[in-house]
C-alpha cells in the first residue's frame, strides 16, 4: 500500500500496555499517531506526540491529520501535586476533550476499549459506571464510536494482571473474601489487539458495543489458582463468605505495592460477575479464535519474564509523590461535578455562579463581578485582589465557559499552561464538571493545602447545594 494511502490512527493511551501491543500490530498497514504525555522518539510509521488529555488545546492539536482514533484511556491522574476529583471525574473531562477535539479535526471513527457491564443490572461499580460514562461521552458529539466491552485482560504490564502475579508471588495461602466467587471472563491481549485492529478496519460497526472475552468463565479464586500454575506454583485460596471491601483494598495495596487509587475501583468492580452477554458476536464476525485462559496467562507469565526490570520507587516518594521536575509538582488540579436544573447549560451555570458568589461570601470576604464578566475576590483589610478571573470569550461556548487567572496575590505566574476555571456541560447536559487547573498557589504549600484549597471545596459544594435547593 502506498504511504500516502495508508490511514492515520491516533491511539490514546498509546504508552499503556494494550496501546504498546497495538501500535506493533496497526504500524505494518497504518500510520500510528501514538499519544501520551512526554515526548518521545518517532519511530518507522510511528509518530509520538506529547499530549495532556485534561487540556483541550493539546488534544485539539495532537489529533491533528488523524483519520481515525482509538481511545484507551482509564484512571489517568493529571500531573499535579494536589488533585481535588474523583477518579470518574477526571475520566470524563479527558474523554469530553477527546471527543470535541476528534470534532474539530474531522475524524471520522472512534474505537472506544471500555468494560464489560454486569448482566445483572442494579448499581454499577463507580469503575464501571466510569466505562459507561465515558463510552456515552465519546459519542456525544457526533463521532461515530464501536465500543468494544472487556473484563480483565491478560498481558505483561496489565494492571489487573500484575496485581494477581504479584499476589500469588509473594502469597502461597490466602484466604479471599466473598468477591473471589465472583465469575470472569478474560481475554488475551493479542486477542482483544486482534479486535481492535478488525474494528478500525471495519467503520460500519460504528454505534453499536460488543462484548469481548476468552471462552472460560471461571470465577477469581481459580484465577489466582491458575496464575500459579502459570508461575510453576501451586497457590490455595479459600474463600470465605464475607465481604471486606476496605480490608481487601488494604490488603491488595499492601502486598503488591499498588496505590490504592488503582486497587479500589478495581476491587469495588468485582463484585459483580464480568461475563460476556452478547456470545461473542463480534468476534465470530472477525473469525478470531479466542484464547484459553491458561494459555493467556502463561504468555503473559513469561512475556512479563522478559521485560526489562523497572526501577522501584523509593517508599518516601510512593507516600509522597511531588511530580515531575517541569514545575508540575506545584500544580492543583480540582473536578466537581454540579447539577444542572433542566434546560439548563454551562453558560447559564457560569452567569449563576457570578450572580451567587458575591452574596454567599462574607463577612471577610468580597467579591466583585463587572459587565466582561471579570470577577475579583478580596479579603479585608487588603485592598489588593486575592485572585482575579477574566472571561475568555474566545474559547468559550454554551456548553463551555472559560475564565483565566489573570492575577491576585494568592496566585503564583507560571511558565507554560495558564491557570483558568472552567464550567463544562457534560453527559447531555445533565451535568457540569466545575474544574480548576493548573493553578499554581502563592502561599507556602501546607498553608494553601488547609486553608485556600478547603475554602475552594467549601465554595464549590456550597454552589452545588444552591443548585439542587433553588432550581428544583
Amino acid at each position: 500500500m502506498p504511504d500516502e494511502l495508508k490511514p492515520r490512527v491516533a491511539i490514546a493511551g498509546a504508552s499503556g500496555f494494550v496501546g504498546r501491543a497495538l501500535i506493533r500490530q496497526l504500524r505494518t498497514t497504518c500510520d500510528v499517531i501514538a499519544l501520551a504525555r512526554a515526548t518521545r522518539p518517532n519511530e518507522e510509521f510511528v509518530q509520538w506526540r506529547a499530549c495532556d488529555l485534561f487540556n483541550l488545546r493539546d488534544a485539539e492539536d495532537a489529533l491533528q491529520g488523524a483519520d481515525s482514533a482509538v481511545y484507551l484511556v482509564h484512571s489517568m491522574l493529571p500531573s499535579a501535586r494536589l488533585t481535588q476529583a474523583s477518579f470518574q471525574d477526571l475520566d470524563l473531562l479527558c474523554a469530553d476533550n477527546f471527543a470535541r477535539a476528534a470534532v474539530k479535526n474531522g475524524v471520522r471513527h472512534i474505537v472506544y476499549l471500555g468494560g464489560l457491564l454486569p448482566a445483572e443490572g442494579g448499581q454499577l461499580s463507580r469503575h464501571l459506571e466510569s466505562r459507561f460514562e465515558v463510552e456515552r461521552t465519546l459519542a456525544a458529539y457526533g463521532v461515530p464510536v464501536t465500543t468494544l466491552r472487556a473484563g480483565l485482560i491478560i498481558g505483561a504490564g496489565g494492571s489487573s494482571f500484575d496485581m494477581m502475579a504479584r499476589l500469588v508471588g509473594r502469597l502461597p495461602f490466602m484466604i479471599g473474601p466473598r468477591w473471589t466467587r465472583s465469575l470472569s471472563q478474560a481475554i488475551a491481549l493479542a486477542d482483544a489487539v486482534s479486535l481492535v485492529n478488525y474494528a478500525l478496519e471495519n467503520p460500519e460497526l460504528a454505534g453499536q458495543a460488543y462484548d469481548i472475552a476468552g471462552p472460560d468463565v471461571v470465577s477469581y479464586a481459580d484465577m489466582l489458582r491458575m496464575t500459579g500454575l502459570a508461575q510453576g506454583k501451586r497457590t490455595r485460596v479459600i474463600t470465605l463468605p464475607v465481604s471486606t471491601a476496605k480490608l481487601s483494598l488494604l490488603w491488595v495495596s499492601f502486598i503488591t505495592g499498588a496505590p490504592q487509587a488503582l486497587v479500589r475501583p478495581l476491587v469495588e468492580s468485582l463484585r459483580h460477575d464480568m461475563i460476556a452477554g452478547d456470545g461473542l458476536v463480534l468476534q465470530r464476525q472477525a473469525s478470531i479464535e479466542a484464547m484459553p485462559l491458561q494459555l493467556a496467562l502463561d504468555r503473559a507469565v513469561q512475556d512479563e519474564k522478559s521485560l526489562a526490570r523497572r526501577p522501584r520507587r523509593r517508599l518516601f516518594d510512593r507516600l509522597f509523590p511531588v511530580g515531575s521536575r517541569d514545575g508540575t509538582q506545584h500544580r492543583v488540579f480540582s473536578v466537581q461535578r454540579l447539577p444542572v436544573p433542566e434546560g439548563k447549560d454551562a453558560n447559564w451555570i457560569a452567569d449563576e455562579y457570578l450572580r451567587w458568589l458575591p452574596l454567599c461570601i462574607g463577612p471577610l470576604l468580597r467579591v466583585t463581578v463587572d459587565d466582561r464578566r471579570r470577577c475579583c475576590f478580596f479579603i479585608w483589610p487588603v485592598r489588593a485582589p486575592l485572585l482575579v478571573l477574566d472571561f475568555a470569550p474566545d474559547r468559550s461556548s454554551a456548553d463551555r465557559q472559560l475564565f483565566y487567572v489573570t492575577g491576585g496575590v494568592l496566585a503564583k505566574p507560571a511558565s507554560g499552561r495558564r491557570a483558568r476555571l472552567e464550567f463544562r456541560s457534560v453527559l447531555g447536559g445533565t451535568a457540569t464538571l466545575a474544574a480548576v487547573q493548573d493553578f499554581v498557589p502563592r502561599l507556602p504549600w501546607l498553608i494553601y493545602k488547609y486553608t485556600q484549597a478547603l475554602v475552594h471545596l467549601f465554595v464549590m459544594q456550597a454552589f452545588a447545594r444552591h443548585l439542587r435547593d433553588e432550581h428544583r
